[in-house]
């Protein structure tokens, strides 16, 4: 099979980067699981613009300033100078974001933002509403249930993909292959992924020698409520403390003004750390305090949490809910120019969570990573489209490589505990060395290639985090 241009994922990174793909072109989306298992389904919390021409020079501010001093300026700039316009395309298109009683846009404001620039749909489904308006309007053809386990990679070129379908392994050919796959969250014993979010392609590229980027900067949401026996956890969103939610221990006390003046309004990793510290030195737990919200309104405005925390037992507003952090975002990925092209292969580009860009520095701005990826996706298709140089095709002998061992399993459970305890809020020097033995001793072992990919980015992760020897952003280590 021969493809103009395959996309690995299908969220909104990957079906927008298609949207922009004319009809004459032969595109292959390529999807792991059922359409819905992405990240973008379950993204709660809203996108984020430059509303107006004022307010760029602000956004760019807001971003580079949570970013903490690690921002790629020019990818910021430009994430911020076209947000409107992809804003309006989908607009134009006819997806319909959410407007107040005057029928104007309803902006709304999150943490570490100056002012209200973050539009929603659906209330608290706005990236499930962008997913589901983006699978209607795809005019390209999709293969579901299809697992990408190798880059055809020859010279400094990709020439295509093999996939394991039905549990065999095929070919797939084209001249531009766009990976849009996701973050890491399986790598983690508590998280807010989609269940099949489980670095394979970051795992994959390090096999291929492709360099990741920032992959210390993981970004972990302060307010999830994990007490469930599933490994996606439910996020209760940023918008909640923007819009009046207050966190409180047991005793009612609002402790995160201890740490930070801006109190629930700071920004996600010191929200989390916070969190975290105030449980260790107190053991008490904390709880997200919704009474500020009136009924109507909170059902009207989140009504997915609310029927979320409903059939779980929780009385919202009026009951508070127990809150943990939780791992939510990868803020590395694979390293990209500001087109999405991943440098010294010809015809690979990476777009969304999955990508280093460069815009979230050390921890991304809320709200912006809806943003980055219909930015960029739209980015790394103008380039593949204005790219009319053509290549002589290669064909590939079919991997016979094992991809899972029925051991696996418990080793992938043990690969959750390692990077939960040892990997995630706040680490030590100690129980970085300690994980990266445990993990390289798994590497040793008779593994399957599917656990592999997961093994390698984990300690990539480790090894970036090694690196970086003092906290930045979200990387804290004592």
């Amino acid at each position: 099979m021969r493809y103009d241009i395959i996309i690995i994922g299908a969220g909104v990174a990957g079906l927008y980067a298609a949207s922009q793909i004319p009809v004459s072109k032969k595109v292959l989306i390529i999807n792991k699981r059922e359409t819905f298992k992405c990240n973008s389904f379950y993204a709660q919390g809203g996108v984020a613009l430059a509303k107006d021409k004022d307010d760029i020079s602000l956004h760019i501010k807001d971003t580079i300033k949570a970013g903490a001093g690690l921002c790629d300026e020019e990818a910021v700039n430009i994430l911020s100078k076209r947000s409107k316009k992809v804003i309006e395309d989908l607009i134009d298109s006819g997806f319909e974001f959410d407007r107040d009683d005057d029928g104007e846009l309803h902006y709304t404001k999150e943490a570490a933002h100056s002012t209200h620039r973050i539009l929603h749909a659906g209330g608290d489904a706005t990236g499930r509403h962008i997913h589901y308006f983006l699978l209607q309007e795809n005019k390209h053809h999709m293969l579901g249930d299809t697992r990408v386990v190798d880059l055809l990679i020859k010279d400094g070129a990709c020439y295509g993909v093999s996939v394991l379908k039905d549990r065999k392994s095929e070919n797939i050919y084209a001249k531009d292959i766009i990976i849009a796959s996701g973050g890491v969250g399986s790598l983690f014993e508590y998280h807010t992924n989609a269940p099949c979010i489980s670095a394979d392609l970051q795992g994959l590229c390090l096999l291929k020698g492709i360099k990741l980027e920032h992959m210390e900067m993981m970004q972990f949401h302060p307010t999830v409520y994990v007490d469930s026996n599933n490994a996606q956890k439910q996020l209760l969103s940023e918008a909640l403390r923007g819009e009046g939610a207050s966190v409180e221990d047991e005793d009612a006390k609002r402790f995160l003004f201890d740490y930070d003046e801006r109190g629930e309004l700071a920004s996600r990793d010191i929200v989390s750390r916070a969190i975290y510290d105030y449980t260790q030195k107190t053991g008490k737990k904390t709880y997200l305090n919704l009474r500020n919200f009136s009924q109507d309104y909170f059902i009207k405005r989140f009504p997915n949490i609310y029927k979320n925390l409903q059939n779980i037992g929780f009385d919202v507003p009026s009951q508070r809910v127990p809150i943990s952090p939780a791992f939510h975002y990868a803020i590395g990925g694979i390293k990209t120019d500001l087109k999405g092209k991943v440098p010294n292969i010809d015809g690979l580009y990476a777009v969304g969570e999955v990508a280093s860009i460069g815009v979230h520095g050390a921890n991304r701005l809320a709200s912006n990573s809806l943003l980055e990826a219909l930015v960029f996706a739209k980015e790394a298709v103008n380039e593949i489209i204005k790219d009319t140089k053509t290549r002589e095709p290669m064909k590939f002998e079919v991997s016979k490589e094992v991809m899972s061992l029925k051991e696996d399993k418990a080793k992938k459970n043990l690969l959750r505990c390692i990077m939960w305890e040892k990997v995630s809020i706040v680490r030590t020097n100690d129980g970085l060395n300690d994980a990266l033995e445990q993990i390289n001793a798994l590497l040793k072992e008779n593994i399957g290639k599917l656990l592999k990919f997961r093994l390698l980015t984990a300690k990539e992760i480790i090894l970036s985090s090694i690196s970086r020897e003092k906290s930045l952003g979200v990387h804290t280590i004592i």
